[in-house]
């Protein structure tokens, strides 16, 4: 089967010969270090039917946030359910600056407002495949199936192969967002909101990522593939985890994911 091929690292796109040089520098202050991983089998592939995406938007400065943050950390033990916890950076004014936070997950939450059904944004806010939900802790049903597959594979320390195979009834045109998680981060709050309170966080957004739009029927290629630098410890060794979201580029709504836990 034909197949493309990309590197891709924090702040690149796909391209041609001169940017590696630039990516093998970047590599030294964007990608934490991590544990060799030889021999090790390390892959993951996407379910047949699609899973459920959950986004949390959230902030240690938001004092309605934190049982949205340990409803987040449950589930993990939810089979299939994945979930991401961007850490938006508008309440820091309050007298607390979240240290997960970023204004790319700010930006990254207006952006989803146009799409997800949300008149504003606010905090917690909880997506569901794309969709605003106020509906947690429950959540919906999805038995829909996939119309991508996608494959990761552990290449080395630093590199993960990326795979994505569009299904029968599949948009022609396709995105890909991906991040990098951690848990089990401990925040002890002396100011703000929150102030006094010790919080637990989970699913934490560490790095992200996006990639140009492709369009496999033009380009004639049903493989695509990438490699994306993706080490598997992060902050204080704590261990990271790779998610891969596959999108339709014209309307931003996930059709696929999958994670990497090694």
């Amino acid at each position: 089967m034909n197949s493309h091929r990309r590197s891709v690292g924090p702040g690149f796109a796909p391209g041609q010969g001169r940017w590696l040089a630039a990516l093998a520098s970047a590599l030294a202050t964007c990608v934490a270090v991590a544990a060799p991983v030889a021999g090790q089998a390390c892959h993951a592939r996407s379910a047949e039917r699609q899973i459920l995406l959950v986004e949390l938007y959230t902030s240690e400065g938001c004092n309605s946030c934190p049982p949205a943050d340990r409803w987040s950390s449950g589930l993990r033990q939810r089979p299939g359910v994945l979930a991401a916890a961007f850490h938006v950076d508008y309440w820091d004014s309050l007298g607390w600056v979240d240290r997960f936070g970023s204004a790319r997950y700010t930006e990254r939450q207006a952006e989803q407002q146009r799409s997800s059904g949300a008149r504003f944004s606010y905090t917690p806010q909880v997506l569901v495949n794309g969709h605003d939900w106020r509906g947690w802790p429950a959540l919906p049903v999805a038995d829909a199936p996939a119309l991508v597959r996608i494959e990761l594979r552990r290449i080395d320390d630093r590199q993960v192969a990326v795979s994505i195979v569009g299904q029968a009834g599949a948009p022609t045109r396709l995105a890909l967002w991906w991040a990098l998680l951690e848990d089990g981060h401990v925040s002890n709050v002396d100011a703000g909101e929150n102030r006094g309170l010790t919080l637990h966080h989970d699913h934490v957004v560490r790095q992200y990522g996006r990639l140009p739009a492709w369009d496999e029927a033009s380009a004639g290629h049903p493989l695509q593939e990438w490699r994306l630098m993706a080490a598997h410890h992060g902050e204080g060794g704590h261990e990271a985890r790779l998610l891969v979201v596959v999108t339709d580029a014209a309307t931003g709504a996930p059709l696929q994911a999958v994670q990497l836990d090694c």
